[in-house]
Order: C-alpha cells, then structure tokens, then sequence
C-alpha cells in the first residue's frame, strides 16, 4: 500500500472504532495518524525500514506496530477484524445524508436494523421516533435519504468511469479484432451522470450485441456493425433520445428516413462515412456529441452558428485549487509542478477559510505563511505565475470569512456557501447576492451547491443571480470537479457575466 491508501485505510478505522463505540480519543488517533502519513515527504516504507516511524510526530507505539505490519505483508490483521466485526449494511447507511456513526450504532444496537431496508421498514412504522437523539425531523430526513439513495442507484459520475471506458475502447483497438470502435452514448456526450458504458466496433466475426458488468459494477453494451454501418450507428447510440427524435423530424420533413442503420431516400441508402457527413445530408454544420440534447443546436448548425468548445489545450491555468494548507493532498510545489507539467502557465492557490473548520480552513498565520511562500515560488520560476487566493465562505447573512485587512491581501478571492444549505429561496438569493457585492469577492464558487447523486441544489432564484454578477462584474464559477460539473444550465443574453472552469 502507498501513503494514500493506508491513510484512507486509518480513516476507515476511525470510522469503525465510532460505530462500536470506542474510546472517541482512540478514533481520533487514528484520524490524526491518517493526515499525518498523507502528508509525509517520501515513501512510507523507508521509515519502517530505517527504523524512523518513533521520528514521526502523531505516531504512537500501537500505530507504529500497524505500520510496519502493513509495509511488511500488505495487509493489517486488525483492520480485517474490525471490518468483520461490523455489519456490512451499516457501512451502506453511513451513506444517508445526515446519518453518522452515532446514529447508526443506536439504530443498530437498539432496534437490530442492520441494513438500509430495515431502516426504510422502521422509518414507515415510525420506530425512530422513540430512540433518544432523533425524533420526528430526524426520521423523515432519514427517509428522505433513503428515498434519494434509491433514485441514484445504478449511476455513476462520468469521472468515475470514463476512463474505464476509454481503457476498453484502447483494449479493442489494440485487438486487431476492429477496424473502428467508439464510446458512444452518454459519456460520448460527457453526461455528468451516466448508468452505463455504451460502444460500438466493427469487428468480423462476434455476435452483434454483448453486455458484461465490469469490477467498478457498471455495465458495459459492446454493439458489433459492418463498418458501412458504422457512422449510422455511431450518431444514433449517442443520442440523446431527444436530440435524434428532432433530427428524425427535420429529416422526415425533407423526405428523408433515418434509424440506426443509414438515411434513405425513397427506399435508397444515402451513403454516409461520416457523422459530419450525415449532419451535412440534412443541411446541417457538425453538431459535436456534448451539445446533442435539443437544446437549439440543430437551429444553430442551420445557421452556421455551432458554438466552438472549450478543448483541455485551451485551458491556460485553472484557480480554485485547495492543498494541504488545508484540505488538499499535496503541498504547493506538487501543484505548481503537476501545473507546469500539463503546460500551464498559471494557477491560483484558494485554500478554504477558517470557517471550514471541518476541511482545516486557514487561520491568519497559516495565510501569512502561504502567502511567503507563494512569494518564493514566484521568485523560482519566472516563466509561471502563482495567484494568491482563498475560498471564503458566504456566512449565512452574506458576509465573507475574513475581515477587509485579510481578504485585501489576496489577488482573488472564491465566495461560496459550505454551511446552512436549507434557506428559503429568497433568502438563499439575498445571500448569494450581498456576497457578490462585496468588494473583495472575485468570484462565486459553485453557485448551486449541488453534490452529484448526493446533495440537490439549493433553493435560489438562479437568474437573479446571474444578473447580480454581471452587474458588478464578478466571475461565475462552472465547477469541473467530477462531483459538480457545470451547474449554470441558463444564462441572461447580453449581461455580459463571464464564467471559468
């Protein structure tokens, strides 16, 4: 196991010494070990094998002896003792929304549920309702969780399997079983949330269609076509069901029938070797696979007005970066080199605020430290560029974390909501709004505060928002993060907001 491994690994024992109930300072010892041995310079097996583990601060004798277990065989005894000890559906309820290792060992202990269907049955007969701590409010978050839980099921972020599915794509292709082969459908579109992986190949001998579920639990459907099919099959299994029913319409319109397997006129393929070619028969521009959702890209490709995407060569540096300053997992030189490394020629360092107690948000000290040091690295490279931030977050009545003395200290500044999410909508926008009137604020960091397929939006009027911004000329942040993606799906014409990536 490398450092990051084995410090999830103590977190996952942290987590299990709450849910028996264990001393809460031996979990956190655990916990404190985690971050520590995340942070370590180095290889962790070298200080096991030079005898250095007592060198390191937060690393007991116990702690010590589990290390060395792990570098030595690989594995950790107590690790799979505790894990067997434990029932594996109270690992799934951890998972509810609101629903922590306290709760989850009362619910167990006291009514022998052990697994999210049990407490789905207890939610409806109100069982909670009598355990200490929790009551009404309590049960039907619970339940709400679950239900939320239950519509997820079966997705997956596109981060967490679209590198499965070009992994495959480049295992077929090496074959020399296909002459072509395709990611198709949802994640060929960079869906944000997709359910499965869809492909198609040309190969000479197979059955046309196979489905098999991969280790990361997704299912994957391989389509087998001739290759004059091929472009056909290709444009109609990316979809979306919406964008190929409007070019159904257009096409019918002139004369034209379309499925799967070709355009035909009178009976008679129209021969296509190309999606380009195929959008050209029907009198339109290529519509790239991320904006076929009828959304008005075919009025667009009639018109020769197709947006240009924005390309990973166009990105020149990036800005909302946390590191271990806070709760990131790599110091400011690994960001700057794994920057300069992907050529980029700027990033900006934004650490969360002090109010994010929970992500280790920067006290003053901890700031002025940075920023030294963002200095020096400055001096070191003159052909990069470090900008001095911090994601401040938005306090429930709109104000930043931070005084003025502290926030003018920086060069940007990220506001964004990390705390009460359950506002009414008019108070939420008044929030959102009076941050980005702030003079300090540069931009607004993920306006919505959505989760994918773990927290919706929040309630806000998004396009008072988005007004507010171009009013006072502030930047919209279109979070990339796999859990987020872009999250402004409307805009005003004309207001002149700008957005970043």
């Amino acid at each position: 196991m490398d450092k990051k491994e084995i410090s999830h690994l103590f977190e996952e024992i942290a987590l299990m010494l709450d849910l028996k109930g264990e001393n809460p300072f031996k979990a956190r010892a655990y916990i404190n070990a985690s971050r520590t041995i995340e942070l370590l310079e180095g290889d962790i097996k070298d200080y096991v094998v030079e005898g250095k583990l007592v060198e390191i601060k937060g690393i007991g004798k116990a702690i010590g002896e589990k290390l060395y277990e792990i570098v030595n065989t690989g594995s950790l005894k107590y690790y799979t003792d505790l894990r067997e000890s434990i029932p594996e559906g109270l690992f799934e309820m951890l998972k509810i929304p609101g629903l922590g290792p306290k709760k989850v060992k009362a619910i167990y202990e006291k009514l022998d549920v052990k697994s999210i269907g049990e407490l789905e049955y207890a939610c409806i007969e109100n069982r909670l309702l009598d355990l200490e701590g929790f009551g009404k409010k309590t049960q039907d978050n619970i339940f709400k969780g679950i239900e939320q839980m239950k519509k997820f099921k079966g997705q997956f972020l596109l981060g967490e399997v679209f590198y499965i599915a070009e992994e495959v794509k480049r295992l077929i292709q090496e074959s020399g079983l296909a002459d072509r082969c395709e990611i198709t459908g949802s994640i060929r579109r960079r869906k944000e949330v997709v359910k499965d992986i869809d492909m198609i190949a040309t190969i000479a001998k197979g059955t046309t269609k196979s489905t098999i579920r991969l280790q990361s639990g997704i299912n994957m459907d391989l389509r087998v076509v001739v290759d004059k099919e091929y472009p056909y099959v290709l444009n109609h299994f990316t979809g979306s069901k919406e964008h190929n029913t409007a070019v159904r319409h257009r096409a019918k319109a002139m004369g034209i029938k379309v499925n799967e397997y070709g355009l035909f006129h009178e009976e008679k393929l129209i021969e296509c070797h190309s999606e380009e070619e195929i959008y050209h028969v029907l009198g339109l521009d290529y519509i790239p696979p991320e904006i076929r959702e009828n959304n008005g890209e075919i009025e667009a490709a009639e018109k020769h007005q197709i947006p240009i995407l924005i390309e990973l060569q166009d990105i020149k540096g990036t800005f909302h970066m946390h590191t271990e300053y806070s709760d990131g997992s790599n110091t400011l030189e690994e960001m700057v080199q794994a920057a300069r490394n992907m050529g980029l020629s700027y990033i900006g360092i934004s650490d969360h605020s002090r109010s994010a107690f929970y992500a280790r948000g920067l006290s003053k000290d901890e700031i002025m430290r940075q920023l030294e040091e963002i200095e020096e690295i400055n001096e070191k490279y003159k052909d990069f560029k470090v900008f001095k931030g911090i994601e401040s977050d938005i306090l429930p009545d709109g104000s930043l974390d931070y005084e003025d003395d502290i926030l003018e200290m920086f060069d940007f500044v990220i506001a964004s909501v990390h705390s009460n999410f359950k506002l009414e909508k008019d108070k939420m926008t008044e929030r959102l709004i009076k941050a980005l009137k702030n003079k300090h604020t540069t931009m607004l960091g993920h306006p919505t505060g959505r989760i994918l397929l773990a927290r919706k939006e929040y309630e806000l009027d998004l396009y008072a928002v988005i007004d507010a911004a171009a009013e006072f000329k502030k930047v919209i942040e279109l979070n990339a993060d796999p859990h987020r993606l872009v999250e402004i799906y409307a805009v005003r014409k004309g207001k002149g907001c700008k957005a970043v990536n």
